[in-house]
């Protein structure tokens, strides 16, 4: 009996101290790869005392390694691009819903998971872009002109496959439906001047080259080349002149980078305090900036303002998501590789 008893008592040490050990830790999965995202994770210690554990990988192998882990997951909050993933993570049924007034009141609804399952941390438009000796003798100002006869073998652009045009469709199925965004994916495929390929940096390569007339990417990529030390990359973004589509209806589309606590967080409130302080005012400038995202409390900063203010869409995030699946299958129908 006596035996039985020193190993109870070992048991609830150890589990004493287990508890108190996770209790001051918070375990990150994160797709962004920036050193200053380090920089934040020391001051979040220093203010709280949770020490950061930081696992990295890209959007879809940190769902897999999820999905994987299950129950056994160490991962309190998962970070991604993205709102179609960050709803494909809630649908994969690997975060959890949070009740947190701080968030709730800081993030703009459509910006944030009506079930609170996940929350943005920072934004980017999806802009047009064109040549600053623009001869394309047509004018543009929205998404749809894309599609416009006077452009064809004018147009270049990335994989349909990419998240960020499968979004941008989506958006387009949601205030036009799904019939005008086929017809206009359709147009917009006979207007190629190349066989889709490369990151939005190449699309604005091909502009200043011009190898091709109009483009879209999203903002970030030119505020990388403004901010550039390259002679090369400047001279890049000089050359570009660049249309925040849509100003007078339904704004600009607009995607995030967002967080949320993961579904079998062993440190909750470790984790909810952790988007918390991603999405403090003075937090975000560091954040967003870093990734030469727009913030989403504050002012934004950084090369990415040079572009210019603009009308956003304050469609819902999620249906980003929702309406994927469509646009995948849209794309497909329209030729677009």
């Amino acid at each position: 009996m006596l035996f039985i008893r020193i190993i109870f008592t070992f048991y609830l040490i150890f589990s004493t101290l287990s508890h108190s050990l996770a209790a001051n830790n918070v375990n990150i999965y994160s797709a962004r790869h920036y050193d200053t995202d380090l920089t934040l994770y020391e001051k979040f210690t220093e203010e709280t005392g949770i020490k950061v554990n930081l696992i990295e990988g890209s959007g879809e192998g940190l769902l897999e390694r999820l999905k994987s882990e299950s129950e056994f997951s160490p991962a309190d909050v998962l970070i991604t691009v993205d709102a179609g993933r960050l709803w494909s993570a809630k649908t994969n049924n690997v975060l959890q819903a949070v009740n947190s007034k701080v968030l709730n009141n800081r993030i703009p609804l459509h910006l944030r998971d009506t079930d609170g399952h996940w929350f943005g941390l920072a934004k980017r438009a999806r802009v047009i872009i064109t040549h600053r000796d623009n001869d394309l003798n047509t004018e543009i100002n929205d998404y749809e002109d894309l599609a416009h006869p006077s452009l064809r073998g004018k147009v270049c652009m990335r994989s349909s496959s990419n998240i960020y045009n499968l979004s941008l469709l989506a958006s387009i199925i949601e205030h036009v439906g799904a019939d005008a965004a086929e017809q206009w994916a359709n147009n917009v495929v006979k207007n190629f001047g190349r066989k889709p390929q490369g990151n939005d940096t190449a699309q604005l390569r091909a502009i200043a080259s011009k190898e091709c007339g109009v483009t879209i990417a999203n903002t970030y990529y030119i505020a990388r080349l403004v901010d550039s030390p390259k002679t090369s990359d400047q001279a890049v973004a000089n050359s570009l002149n660049v249309i925040f589509p849509n100003q007078n209806g339904r704004g600009t589309h607009v995607n995030i980078s967002g967080a949320g606590v993961t579904k079998y967080s062993p440190n909750k409130e470790n984790a909810i305090k952790f988007i918390e302080f991603l999405t403090d005012a003075s937090t975000q400038n560091i954040f967003a900036n870093a990734s030469h995202e727009y913030s989403i409390t504050g002012t934004s900063i950084g090369p990415v303002t040079s572009l210019g203010v603009f009308k956003e869409d304050t469609l819902r995030a999620e249906i980003l998501g929702e309406n994927q699946s469509n646009a995948v299958r849209i794309f497909d129908r329209s030729g677009w590789q």
